[in-house]
């Protein structure tokens, strides 16, 4: 357990750094010094103050007796994840034991990161004797990377409430990595193993067809398909047997992520690349959970990491440390060198997410020629992002020259923005044009959907 430190010097140097003079104590100076004053009316109330300040004096010591009479009057510690998750609220706890033999009033200082900008974070309450208490407080980090958490610092009142003593633990601080969304993903994997996918968004999508690995026969039940029955069993067993099949497996899946300059583009505190990056964790999740391999490719200017689709148990790990490093470079992307890699490295028919951002249909064009040679060896899904903000400036009315302006610019690039997804599915390229919030949910209904017509 984390043991209260102070800072070094002389036992009465730390001790008056540690000593601080409560409101109430500055309160009643500020009447004894009124009485003084009021002694130049009446002169026989100088006694009566003489005898209050000396009260006041030793009621001052005996209330930082009361604190100082124990070496360890409390003790604190941070209960903190070893990791947070990089978009999703954080919990974190102080918890906080009085050992005073009194009921003592506390305040405590927390010093998040520094990525936050939280220079308020302050909780109020009282211990009883020997009693616990936890503080409870949630953080959304919006970046990937080490965060330092400092000291917990706690003013502790005295009995009488007239001086209150400072408690600094954990001064040493404590380093905490951000990973990408890995909250996310045990939220998912949780539903998905009760059933209740539909809760987290995803759509039950009725397969089209039949799988083509044979399962097993069991006994047919209400909303089986009659077209599974296996006659020759429910001959020999007199009821019905029904076949079963299960999904097609092994198939690879990659995840290409863009780290180019486009992807720097923030939205709600997070960059487009930290969205790609949650939701490639969370297809790559469903793709090993449905048994096919995952894995991924971070192109720029240069192709930064390969990651082979693989389907064993440290896949996931593997991703999550992967994804954990990857930042933009502020580059421009070459696609040239990303389908030589592909055509290079990926010999057998995948399945290729990318994840880029087209802002223009003459980038796009610029890209087409090789996502189209690419789409001929591979199932191509480009995922791309909509500006959630030209809604608010296509819904409004312009009151003015500037605000037609920019009204004018946005139905431009609404326009581009479709007539890009247009223009892909020309060319036998499947796309997702999603708001940024809502990329991970419609990448795993797109695999879903792909899954469930065969197409991988």
């Amino acid at each position: 357990m984390p043991t209260n430190r102070q800072s070094g010097g002389s036992p009465v140097r730390r001790f008056f750094k540690t000593l601080y003079l409560s409101n109430r104590f500055f309160f009643t100076l500020a009447l004894c010094v009124l009485g003084f004053f009021a002694c130049y009316i009446f002169d026989n109330f100088l006694f009566v103050m003489v005898v209050a300040s000396g009260v006041l004096a030793v009621f001052l010591l005996l209330d930082i007796f009361s604190l100082y009479r124990q070496k360890k009057g409390l003790q604190a510690f941070r209960n903190c994840p070893e990791r947070l998750s990089n978009g999703d609220m954080n919990t974190i706890s102080l918890s906080i034991t009085n050992k005073y033999p009194f009921r003592v009033g506390i305040t405590v200082v927390e010093e998040v990161p520094f990525q936050f900008q939280k220079r308020d974070l302050v909780f109020k309450t009282s211990l009883g004797v020997n009693k616990s208490e936890a503080l409870y407080y949630d953080l959304r980090p919006t970046e990937r990377g080490l965060y330092r958490f400092g000291a917990i610092n706690i003013y502790a009142a005295g009995l009488l409430g007239l001086v209150t003593r400072r408690y600094i633990f954990e001064e040493e601080g404590r380093d905490v990595a951000v990973y990408p969304s890995f909250l996310e993903m045990h939220k998912y994997e949780l539903l998905a193993a009760s059933h209740r996918l539909t809760d987290y968004g995803v759509k039950k999508i009725r397969r089209i067809g039949h799988a083509t690995e044979f399962d097993h026969i069991k006994h047919y039940v209400l909303g089986d398909d009659p077209r599974t029955i296996n006659y020759k069993a429910t001959a020999r067993m007199n009821q019905l047997m029904v076949n079963t099949y299960q999904e097609e497996k092994s198939q690879p899946v990659y995840c290409l992520i863009d780290k180019g300059r486009t992807m720097k583009m923030p939205f709600n505190g997070m960059t487009l690349l930290d969205y790609a990056i949650n939701s490639t964790l969370m297809v790559c999740t469903t793709a090993l959970n449905k048994g096919d391999r995952a894995g991924l490719i971070t192109f720029s200017r240069d192709i930064d990491e390969i990651l082979p689709a693989d389907r064993q148990r440290r896949q996931r790990v593997k991703i999550l440390e992967t994804l954990y490093a990857q930042e933009t470079d502020f580059k421009e992307s070459d696609y040239e060198r990303l389908y030589a890699t592909v055509r290079r490295k990926l010999s057998q028919r995948s399945l290729i997410i990318l994840y880029t951002n087209f802002e223009t249909v003459n980038g796009m064009r610029r890209q087409l020629k090789y996502l189209s040679h690419m789409a001929k060896d591979h199932l191509i899904l480009v995922a791309f992002f909509l500006n959630s903000e030209f809604n608010e400036v296509l819904e409004a009315t312009p009151a003015n020259l500037e605000e037609t302006f920019r009204k004018g610019m946005a139905e431009k690039l609404w326009n581009d923005k479709h007539l890009i997804v247009k223009e892909l599915n020309r060319y036998g390229i499947y796309t997702i044009l999603s708001k940024p919030e809502n990329l991970t949910i419609d990448s795993i209904n797109k695999y879903l959907e792909f899954k469930a017509r065969g197409l991988i």
